[in-house]
């Protein structure tokens, strides 16, 4: 599975743009749409020059593979397209140990989807703050979890 148009349309939103190196809200240093390493997998310092929005779009489809692959091994169950690109979004905020240690995930390989989506805005935290602003992204993850893919 991949992310979709969608999936990596809400990354962005959330993410935002951002030509040159900042520390994130959780003090990492990033660039572009959220990306904390270069395509040779070096991590962001406050050093790295700045990007374009192609470049910064080409850093995210980079990134996005592992974290593809991250969901698909973690949460081996059956997902809509939805489903998957909300999971991608929360690993691609997160981290993919958070989402393995997770009751989120606990509660997806059980199948209970619907307790699962209850797990997203339990995660509106950096360093111990909770963040308005990373709950709101938690919200709208889940309500991409729970929409209906068309057939």
């Amino acid at each position: 599975m991949k992310t979709s148009q969608a999936g990596v349309d809400l990354i962005c939103h959330w993410e935002g743009f951002r030509s040159a190196p900042y520390r994130c809200s959780g003090n990492v240093w990033t660039i572009g749409y959220g990306s904390t390493r270069l395509a040779d997998n070096s991590r962001v310092t406050q050093n790295t020059p700045p990007v374009t929005k192609d470049e910064a779009m080409a850093l995210l489809q980079h990134q996005l593979v592992q974290y593809e692959r991250a969901v698909l091994r973690l949460v081996p169950v059956s997902l809509t397209q939805s489903q998957f690109d909300a999971l991608v979004s929360f690993t691609y905020n997160l981290g993919s140990g958070s989402l393995g240690s997770s009751t989120l995930r606990k509660k997806l390989l059980k199948g209970d989807m619907e307790g699962a989506s209850k797990e997203f805005p339990k995660w509106s935290y950096a360093s111990g703050k909770y963040i308005r602003g990373l709950n709101r992204r938690r919200k709208d993850e889940k309500n991409l979890f729970l929409r209906v893919d068309p057939k």
